[in-house]
């Protein structure tokens, strides 16, 4: 392959061309198509949402106004300022109904007032509209406007997401610059990983547009991709263009190439199956998110490795000996080998003391794991200076009681096989209301037994049958639809519960006499925990023994890839406790936050794979030591001597491209940031540096059992005399 590219060079490289002007073209709009937060689940909840907006009439979505005044301006002023905004806005086209606080009671308090606007539009193809409201919304001196809820947040979430990665790259991308031109001493061989990288973020992100046709794309994949691709394809390239100046120093370009696409080009098509598997096991969780993170990230993994060893391998033929140019820095391989070389023999020589050393290390990184608390990001992960979650707050503060909030609120509708107002049902129905009053973790329930102040069906059906209805009839217009009731049960604790979580999954498992769709967002929490801890388990499952399978095919050993994952799961869990400690307990600066619920499925599919990387480049030098020589403890000792500084540069860059996120704004990607970098950190230094070759030492030339053979028949091979 690596002669056919070399031949053939100046072809690829036209074709390539081709390839990135077309796709670049379709990533210029990829951002256009993104939409929402990714948590969309088809199950009970979506049931009973679309319940209540086609039999209730209930809008699908809606914009708060947060109107706001300062103490200096009178309280007329600020009714006309309220009048005025609304005599704007009653002509708009686009909305289904417009509340203002001058028609409703309990809408104005102090210096705050707050309108709903209501649509029958999704919150995240609320667009256009939006712009056309913030054209009419005026605000004066002493007197604010602002709008918030779910379409706003979602679209402010957009903008964020758009703004952390321009930050991100401008921080992450200099520093890798710099990295790559340590570890190469020259500008061209330095700047090609970078190119890289950016060929296959555009590349991806032009062939992810066309997925939006068949897929609802969250905005989170404008993170995810670039933090990613740009990881993944310089590590990619870090690795092919060491292995390709080092074998340049005896040989021609030709044959230099060819030797790199045969060694380091296996080395990433191993390491990059590892990371494609480990995204894939996203696939198990149908909740729009992980399927987006699956959907862009396998694809950047395949353009990133067919990216490395075709345009790479052609760039590199064309530039031949010129990959060494405008260096920069003096050579320093014999200082850097002497280094590495004199390090792995320490470690060597006290593979106990250094195994206990490293296993300490990690195992008091788990201990802040068992308070982990996770939760559905929402409004707290936009930046706290967003002007829709400080209006958000100011609404939820001022307006929305504790006890009676949406977010301890689940929507029961209860549907008979009569008319739900026979007395019959109705005897149905206070059954159930009372069974929910009697539970001890429900504070009140709404129905219109309650409503309209009558304690029983008896006396609900005697004013139906025979009692003037004029007072009653826009309660049962709320609560009535044909053979429906709706009824709201307000719990004692919020969406964030375990306990209330557990308490909707228990009741919509229970026979109520009624059918009953429950709805709400404690049972949309509810179930997206649920999916995500039902199948998260199966995805683990296809990661472990995909790698094992993987590992064992490619060093013909049992052991290796058998403490592979062991290490990984050990310091994958390490992290999560450093991540409690820093973002939950509230260290280094950072209000205590509970951790994103995405953080540890995305972590453990990414690093998992990641960290992969490492395991194939330092085995596989180790592999092709021991094969020739057929010494475990040198071949481990020369493995580790060529691949340290390279695993150590491309450790670094992984560590600088998403631990720039860690400077971003939107919190459950700045979390996903650090929680990679930490991840890359810990496994490059206490795994890969101290742990590998520890326990290589330690086990000896069991390391290449292999049924029986310990690799023999290969080492019997190189041994016979030509």
């Amino acid at each position: 392959m690596g002669g056919f590219i070399f031949r053939n060079r100046k072809v690829v490289l036209v074709m390539w061309t081709l390839v990135i002007l077309l796709l670049g073209l379709f990533a210029t709009k990829l951002p256009s198509v993104l939409s929402g937060n990714g948590f969309e689940y088809k199950g009970e909840y979506n049931k009973t949402r679309l319940l209540l907006e086609e039999e209730f009439g209930h809008a699908k979505s809606s914009i708060i106004l947060v109107f706001e005044k300062d103490k200096t301006v009178s309280n007329l002023d600020f009714r006309k300022f309220i009048l005025a905004n609304f005599e704007k806005i009653k002509d708009y086209d686009n909305r289904k109904q417009i509340i203002s606080p001058l028609e409703h009671t309990g809408m104005i308090k102090d210096q705050y007032a707050y309108g709903i606007i209501t649509f029958n539009k999704e919150a995240d193809t609320l667009g256009k509209e939006i712009n056309e409201l913030k054209t009419l919304l005026v605000n004066r001196k002493g007197l604010t406007v602002t709008m918030t809820g779910e379409p706003i947040i979602v679209q402010d979430l957009n903008t964020a997401s758009q703004e952390d990665l321009a930050k991100a790259e401008m921080i992450g991308l200099p520093i890798a610059l710099v990295v790559l031109i340590l570890a190469f001493g020259g500008l061209i061989a330095a700047s090609l990983p970078i190119v890289i990288g950016v060929v296959s973020i555009l590349c991806t992100m032009g062939a992810v547009y066309f997925f939006s046709y068949g897929a609802n794309l969250t905005i989170f994949i404008l993170n995810i991709v670039p933090m990613i691709g740009l990881a993944l394809s310089i590590d990619f390239a870090l690795l092919f263009i060491n292995r390709y100046k080092e074998e340049l120093k005896t040989k021609s370009v030709k044959d230099a190439l060819e030797i790199t696409v045969s060694t380091a080009g296996r080395s990433i098509i191993f390491s990059g199956l590892c990371v494609f598997i480990g995204l894939s096991a996203l696939w198990f969780i149908k909740i729009d998110i992980f399927q987006n993170v699956a959907l862009g990230g396998m694809t950047v993994v395949l353009i990133s490795a067919v990216c490395a060893l075709t345009l790479l391998p052609a760039l590199l033929g064309v530039l031949g000996t010129k990959i060494n140019k405008l260096s920069i820095l003096p050579a320093v391989d014999k200082e850097s080998i002497s280094f590495w070389h004199k390090f792995a023999k320490f470690v060597m020589k006290r593979p106990i003391l250094m195994t206990v050393a490293a296993l300490a290390l990690l195992l008091a990184g788990l201990i802040p794991v068992k308070q982990m608390i996770l939760a559905i990001p929402g409004t707290e992960s936009l930046p706290p200076d967003y002007p829709s979650r400080i209006a958000l707050e100011t609404y939820k503060d001022h307006f929305v009681s504790n006890e009676t909030s949406d977010d301890k609120k689940v929507i029961v509708v209860l549907e008979s096989k009569g008319n739900i107002l026979n007395l019959n049902n109705l005897e149905k129905v206070n059954k159930v209301v009372k069974n929910f009053e009697k539970d001890t973790l429900v504070n009140s329930v709404t129905s219109p037994f309650s409503a309209t102040g009558l304690k029983d069906e008896n006396q609900l059906y005697q004013a139906l049958t025979h009692g003037d209805q004029t007072e009653i009839a826009p309660i049962l217009d709320y609560f009535i639809r044909d053979n429906k009731m709706l009824i709201e049960v307000n719990l004692k604790t919020g969406e964030h519960s375990a306990k209330a979580r557990q308490w909707v999954s228990d009741w919509s498992n229970r026979d109520l006499g009624l059918n009953a769709s429950f709805g709400g967002a404690i049972k949309f929490e509810q179930e997206i925990f649920s999916e995500i801890y039902q199948k998260a388990p199966d995805g683990l499952l296809l990661i472990v023994v995909s790698t094992f399978i993987i590992l064992m095919a490619a060093f013909r050993s049992i052991l290796i890839p058998l403490k592979a994952i062991l290490m990984n799961v050990l310091s994958l869990s390490c992290t999560f406790g450093i991540l409690v400690w820093i973002f939950q307990q509230g260290h280094f600066g950072i209000t205590p936050v509970d951790i994103a619920l995405i953080l540890p499925v995305f972590v453990f599919t990414l690093v998992f794979g990641l960290s992969m990387d490492y395991e194939v480049f330092l085995i596989s030098r180790i592999q092709e030591f021991y094969l020739k020589t057929g010494d475990n403890s040198e071949a481990t000792i020369a493995g580790l001597t060529y691949t340290s500084k390279i695993i150590t540069s491309a450790a670094a860059i992984m560590i600088v491209v998403t631990g720039a996120f860690a400077f971003t704004a939107v919190m459950p990607v700045k979390q996903l940031g650090v929680g990679i970098a930490i991840a890359i950190l810990i496994d490059a230094t206490i795994v890969r540096m101290v742990l590998v070759p520890a326990l290589m030492k330690l086990l000896g030339d069991w390391n290449w059992w292999f049924f029986g053979l310990r690799n023999k028949k290969q080492l019997m091979k190189r041994k016979k005399p030509a």
